[in-house]
């Protein structure tokens, strides 16, 4: 039997060694080379540098020529940690407030049991993955030659799930995650002095117009049966105290699962910005990217990600995600190459949110992870004669 318990604490040393070096995207120099020598130190083939920083670990048993990928994404956010963990962050500025360090150590667990254990014929590809957090890294690597270079059939991901207990496994078949669009709104006007705004065309009063009539979109402009959600997150000026500002900046986010319906709000994004512009008589310029595709999960796979939790887990703690989140993951892109599933392990019920300054991955559910990996690897490379 596999001695999981000194491999659980192997993996909460490499989770914790990682969540105190976090790195931004595209700059996981230090978190790539910790996970290439791992792989290396298990006997697995590595290739770094993939995409920028990406790194990817073959390992092949039997004489299956099917291939299938396991994902991790490596990278950390811009944000503050406001912890007392002996573990903290060492990078003032930058932590793994979103369960990246957890996603490696899990990933690095699985490739090092199923290096020592086997029980699977055929090719597995381990995939460690730059610059999530942007929506760039996925794309980095595919246009890096992901597939062609590690062939694989099928891709699996894990993301951890605050307010779920540890040991849950959720997904959903189909539609699980949005798209994600972002805007920016560049008004234009004169600046001045705040006691003579009539000398002047400020944009301030102009810029929270805007804001207010964005809102529009998902209430009137998008039919009430399509998901959507327009949101601003920053008004920047530069007007200051006594001066009001000549140019103000107007940033967020859109959220959809069709491209029409991104379409749609970029559509009445422009009619609205540049409509309420022209009411206070100043200029409107609108630039509108997408980021993140939508994420859609392969039906039969999402079933046998089902089939697979069901191995070693009790029936209930194997669960549907009922309703598709409108929050993004750029997992997607590689779902547009080859099908596969993206799915939640829980974090547990008292975690701190995602993207929260005193966020933390939780230990407990590092051992699911790599118990989920090694079951999906088994389920779909299963050695001759298994069923």
């Amino acid at each position: 039997m596999p001695d999981f318990e000194e491999l659980e604490k192997e993996m909460t040393e490499w989770r914790h060694d990682l969540h105190q070096h976090p790195e931004f995207g595209f700059e996981e120099k230090r978190t790539s080379r910790f996970v290439a020598a791992k792989l290396r130190e298990f006997g697995l083939e590595v290739v770094e540098g993939l995409g920028g920083t990406g790194v990817v670990g073959t390992l092949r048993r039997g004489t299956g020529n099917r291939s299938i990928a396991l994902r991790a994404d490596m990278d950390a956010l811009r944000i503050t940690e406001q912890s007392d963990l002996s573990y903290r962050s060492s990078n003032p500025g930058v932590m793994h407030a979103c369960g990246h360090d957890g996603h490696t150590s899990m990933l690095l667990g699985a490739a090092k049991h199923l290096a020592a254990e086997g029980g699977f014929n055929g090719t597995v590809q381990f995939v460690f993955q730059p610059a999530e957090e942007w929506g760039r890294g996925a794309l980095s690597m595919l246009e890096d030659g992901l597939i062609d270079r590690f062939p694989f059939e099928e891709i699996y991901g894990i993301h951890n799930m605050p307010g779920v207990p540890v040991g849950v496994l959720m997904t959903k078949p189909g539609a699980m995650m949005s798209a994600e669009d972002n805007f920016e709104i560049i008004l234009t006007g004169v600046g001045g002095h705040a006691a003579r705004p009539h000398w002047g065309n400020e944009v301030l009063v102009a810029a929270c117009a805007v804001v207010t009539n964005l809102q529009t979109i998902v209430a009137r402009r998008v039919s009430p049966t399509d998901v959507a959600v327009v949101s601003v997150t920053e008004l920047i000026t530069d007007g200051t105290r006594n001066a009001l500002p000549g140019l103000a900046r107007i940033l967020g986010d859109a959220r959809s699962f069709k491209p029409e319906v991104s379409e749609n709000i970029e559509k009445q994004m422009r009619i609205i910005a540049e409509a309420t512009a022209a009411a206070y008589n100043v200029s409107a310029e609108i630039k509108y990217s997408r980021e993140f595709v939508p994420l859609i999960n392969d039906e039969e796979l999402a079933k046998e990600v089902f089939e697979a939790g069901r191995t070693f887990l009790p029936e209930d703690n194997v669960q549907t995600i009922t309703e598709p989140f409108t929050g993004s993951e750029d997992f997607a892109h590689y779902l547009g190459r080859v099908p596969g599933c993206f799915l939640n392990l829980g974090n547990g019920e008292d975690s701190a949110p995602l993207h929260n300054p005193r966020y933390d991955f939780n230990d407990a559910g590092l051992i699911y992870g790599v118990k989920t990996h090694a079951a999906i690897v088994r389920r779909r490379l299963p050695e001759a004669g298994s069923s």
